[in-house]
């Protein structure tokens, strides 16, 4: 039987023969604890037949337990230097390909198509860097791609927001865009002992399973999102205050109460207290008053 590449002597011996050092720029936490990697890899729900997209795999300590469980691995690596040696802690998994690129500028699309012919199932499964999470996160959900969810390791603050409900302190314009392409779910806390280095916050796994349909059907997606932003821009001011402030509406004061007189939103709440059902609704009723 191997020894995983995540027990912290093979990682330890692995890092010192090839004289790597971590870099802080790139937020480079490897994970150690075999528990938690099976777990993450259990709650991505994978099998022989599904294929797997892993995000900054370090030194493969994650991206191993997802070959065990796969039947074909793309790991996108932004740093250089870690491919020699994912080269060599990955030989034994030639079902694992790795890509040296930012995730941020690839063309997931057209990776899928010439990686993944062939399998319908695929899940991205990461331990995200902190310092990029939202981007990848939103680049993932807004980019069509053909899969069914992701499941990753991100820092404990943002997944509480991500799967924040109205009305919470959490909630904000990230929980709502991210809960309009998928359902999000935390599904584990994580301390920071798993982690070499260990971070100076806490993290979570995160489940976030896409949807087939919106949960709300609107005229504009990007206006409903531009009304969400600007909800959300002064968090203690009252959504009367804050789209006034942020939307073309200054001089159309009249209209706007009409509006919300219309579709029965009181203008002193607050944009942490509407769900997405009435953030839907409101963009539908101003837009007409901005054309």
């Amino acid at each position: 039987m191997m020894k995983d590449i995540s027990n912290p002597q093979s990682m330890k011996a692995i890092l010192k023969k090839h004289g790597f050092t971590f870099k802080k720029s790139l937020g480079q936490n490897f994970l150690i604890d075999r528990n938690i990697l099976n777990n993450i890899v259990a709650q991505a729900n994978l099998t022989e037949h599904s294929g797997a997209i892993e995000i900054g795999p370090g030194i493969g300590s994650l991206t191993e337990h997802i070959a065990r469980q796969s039947q074909k691995v793309v790991a996108f690596e932004i740093d250089q230097r870690l491919l020699p040696i994912l080269r060599e802690t990955l030989a034994p998994y030639p079902h694992v390909k790795v890509i040296h690129s930012d995730i941020l500028e690839a063309d997931v699309n057209k990776v899928i198509q010439e990686e993944f012919s062939g399998i319908e199932d695929i899940m991205v499964v990461a331990n995200l860097p902190y310092y990029v999470t939202t981007p990848i996160i939103m680049k993932l959900l807004t980019e069509k791609l053909p899969i069914r969810g992701i499941v990753c390791m991100i820092q404990k603050e943002v997944a509480d927001r991500l799967a924040a409900k109205p009305g919470t302190k959490e909630y904000n314009s990230l929980s709502i865009a991210v809960q309009y392409y998928a359902e999000a779910e935390t599904v584990l806390k994580v301390p920071k002992t798993v982690f070499v280095p260990a971070p100076n916050v806490d993290s979570a796994v995160i489940r976030l399973t896409l949807r087939k349909e919106p949960p709300v059907q609107v005229q504009d997606e990007d206006f409903l999102f531009e009304v969400i932003r600007s909800s959300f821009a002064q968090r203690r001011k009252t959504l009367w205050n804050n789209l006034l402030n942020n939307l073309p509406l200054k001089e159309k004061r009249e209209e706007l109460e009409k509006v919300f007189g219309h579709i029965e939103i009181d203008p002193k709440r607050r944009g942490e207290t509407l769900t997405i059902q009435e953030f839907a609704k409101l963009a539908d009723a101003l837009a007409p008053l901005l054309k």
